[in-house]
């Protein structure tokens, strides 16, 4: 029996997103400090370019803000070619939030715990 359960990204953080010339960037904002330390060692870049690869073709950056529990990752080629020079639907990243919030993790109870919902 596992001591953590699968939930969506969604259940443990909010996120934001935008465009970035030819990139996107994706905040991800946890819910409480437990997610924000559980986040910091779970979501990596490399989770991330998993995730996302069938978005971003190019290098995946992350940056921490621990005063605002946030991690925002840098999705260098993922609108292919920025807003108005793009053929994708959403040549702004706006929805690449949404997306990287479908995420699956492993989260532990005490995170879950004291973690609200919305």
């Amino acid at each position: 029996m596992s001591n953590t359960q699968r939930v969506p990204l969604f259940r443990i953080a909010m996120a934001r997103s935008g465009d970035k010339g030819e990139g996107s960037n994706v905040g991800v904002l946890a819910r409480s400090q437990a997610a924000y330390e559980f986040l910091v060692r779970e979501l990596t870049i490399e989770r991330v370019r998993a995730h996302m690869s069938g978005i971003n073709h190019g290098v995946v950056e992350r940056y921490e803000a621990p005063n605002l529990r946030a991690l925002n990752f840098i999705l260098s080629d993922s609108l292919g070619g920025g807003g108005s020079a793009s053929l994708k639907t959403d040549a702004q990243g706006k929805t690449h939030g949404l997306a990287l919030l479908r995420m699956e993790l492993d989260v532990p109870p005490a995170v879950l715990a004291t973690t609200p919902e919305s």
